[in-house]
């Protein structure tokens, strides 16, 4: 197996990152195999779906109406007003996709891209560990 970690900086706000040209490159010459994308981390998840036609913000409309931030919803304590639901979310989006590489390329749809979600403004830094499992 092949493994390196990218750091990403998701802002200060919630924030669909792109990831895909950054696997794409981690998986170019690496011939068949799956390529795991993982983020170990309580409050984020990653997602397979449409960018840029406003998908990004749909989904980040979408959490906001299935998990409220209202600190009145949620039990967990510490963080902003509202911050329990930042651990609900990977129940919902998981942190982490395998997808199919064949000879060094990813075999996504034409729209899919591979994309870090995350709500929580506390932490704007996250680890996402890629690894290549040859066929």
């Amino acid at each position: 197996m092949i493994t390196e970690v990218l750091t990403v900086d998701t802002g200060a706000t919630s924030n669909v990152v792109d990831l895909t040209n950054r696997v794409s490159d981690f998986c170019r010459g690496q011939g068949d195999g799956l390529v795991s994308v993982f983020v170990p981390h309580a409050t984020a998840g990653l997602g397979i779906f449409e960018v840029g036609a406003g998908s990004d913000s749909d989904t980040l409309n979408a959490i906001d109406r299935i998990l409220p931030r209202d600190p009145s919803l949620w039990r967990h304590e510490h963080g902003t007003p509202g911050h329990g639901r930042d651990h609900v979310l990977p129940a919902f989006i998981s942190p982490s996709v395998t997808v199919p590489v064949v000879d060094g390329l990813l075999t996504l749809g034409t729209w899919q891209s591979i994309c870090l979600v995350d709500t929580n403004v506390d932490n704007r830094t996250r680890n996402v560990r890629l690894s290549f499992i040859p066929g």
